[in-house]
């Protein structure tokens, strides 16, 4: 279960393990367009309201707004699953 407003674990967890190779344009938008939002929800909800499977989630997706990769991110692109920003 998720909080209000925020993205479940589950549904995270299948938009990170499909390779971004096999998703539609329309997936790769829904993605981001969740992923955005599920980011300004963490931002704007105060530490102590979160549940522990959302500071969990938080702490998979580096939902703290920096520009680092999560570790989700860092995982796929170490088994070739995810985007190359170098790639010519």
């Amino acid at each position: 279960m998720s909080d209000t407003g925020r993205q479940s674990l589950t549904d995270k967890a299948s938009a990170a393990l499909k390779p971004d190779s096999e998703k539609s344009t329309t997936e790769h938008f829904g993605d981001k367009l969740k992923g955005n939002a599920d980011s300004a929800a963490s931002t704007v909800q105060p530490q102590s309201e979160k549940s522990t499977s959302q500071r969990v989630g938080d702490a998979f997706s580096s939902n703290s707004n920096e520009s680092q990769p999560s570790m989700t991110q860092k995982l796929k692109n170490a088994v070739g699953m995810g985007e190359s920003n170098d790639r010519v």
